[in-house]
């Protein structure tokens, strides 16, 4: 069992936080002030970049990052896809790792595409409680409760994302055994 906070209310301070993202903090603050259980889009790339993955992929990844690793930062759902917010640049260096790890190959055909928002994309937050309409499609798993919270970066995401998927699938660097083949043991040579 993970042992994930379970901090699904954004705090103050993590409205602050997610405000920070956009051009004008104050427009994003105005609008959950007057609607604060209504999700928001909000800019990637200044104050955190996001990884998203399918939600059982993901949870697997969570799951990796709070069991055995440092944690994770902010993460949400929204519409069947886990997103795990990450240090800007994430977005950036994490697909050249995932090419590096043959990520997507033959190899690894069972491991699903992991999506990487950074600057010039945006994202659906969930709302600051997250008990809106629909709160069920966009929600907070672990929610902001800093102004400045840990974010993993790139590195951190993709051990997430290996050992998840060494977990899930068991890829190994050898071809299938040939079950007709004849074998012998070598192993005690006069």
């Amino acid at each position: 069992m993970s042992s994930a906070p379970n901090v699904t209310r954004v705090t103050p301070e993590g409205v602050a936080w997610l405000a920070s993202a956009g051009t004008y903090p104050w427009r994003t603050l105005a609008r959950w002030e007057r609607h604060p259980d209504a999700p928001l889009v909000l800019p990637c790339g200044t104050a955190f970049d996001v990884v998203s993955a399918p939600a059982i992929f993901g949870r697997r990844m969570l799951d990796q990052l709070w069991d055995e690793g440092p944690g994770s930062g902010p993460v949400a759902v929204f519409r069947g896809r886990m997103l795990l917010f990450a240090a800007p640049g994430t977005a950036h260096r994490l697909p050249s790792l995932l090419a590096w790890e043959e990520w997507g190959s033959h190899r690894t055909d069972a491991v699903p595409p992991l999506l990487c928002h950074g600057t010039g994309d945006e994202v659906t937050v969930p709302a600051p409680g997250g008990e809106g309409i629909g709160a069920g499609d966009c929600r907070w798993l672990v929610a902001p409760d800093q102004r400045r919270p840990w974010l993993p970066g790139p590195e951190v995401v993709l051990w997430a994302a290996v050992r998840a998927a060494r977990a899930a699938v068991r890829i190994s660097i050898f071809p299938p055994a040939d079950q007709d083949a004849n074998v012998y043991d070598v192993s005690r040579r006069r």
